[in-house]
């Protein structure tokens, strides 16, 4: 799935609410990497953007358990004391990754808390970003966007 036009519209935004979300990161267990990627694996999208007063920016976190194996082994580098060298095994391997994505692997229940304090803090940053927007007087128009783009046949 392509990213959304609208979120092409909200650049400057984002980059506010990366820099003021940041503190509520660092309380986190995450690591600004970690969170990165976390970004990079959540999707944003405007429920009901027909109605702006009524309509909410969600982030959508369905591919944030395939990335978990890979924030545990960046935690794991930053432990040892930095990044493993090229070609290192940084943990588990390619069975355990994929295992991992999958939901396979033997999980004490970790992964589950984390996946919770990754979906809680991408609610908190899609809150603040259409705050963000409202405020600034944007809100109404990006709903707009999205409204359009969602009248647009699949590609």
């Amino acid at each position: 799935m392509s990213r959304p036009q609208w979120m092409d519209r909200v650049v400057g935004e984002r980059m506010t609410t990366d820099r003021e979300y940041a503190e509520r990161v660092g309380q986190s267990s995450f690591s600004s990497q970690q969170w990165g990627l976390i970004m990079t694996a959540a999707e944003f999208e405007i429920e009901e953007p027909e109605m702006p007063a009524a309509a909410e920016l969600v982030a959508d976190a369905s591919k944030v358990p395939q990335i978990m194996p890979e924030l545990d082994r960046i935690e794991q580098q930053m432990a040892a004391g930095g990044a493993a060298a090229p070609g290192e095994n940084s943990g588990g391997g390619l069975l355990s990754s994929i295992k991992g994505a999958l939901g396979l692997g033997g999980s004490d229940g970790a992964d589950d808390e984390r996946l919770a304090e990754a979906e809680a803090l991408l609610d908190g940053y899609a809150a603040a970003l259409q705050t963000r927007l409202e405020e600034g007087g944007r809100w109404v128009r990006i709903c707009e966007l999205a409204a359009e783009e969602g009248d647009q046949p699949p590609e």
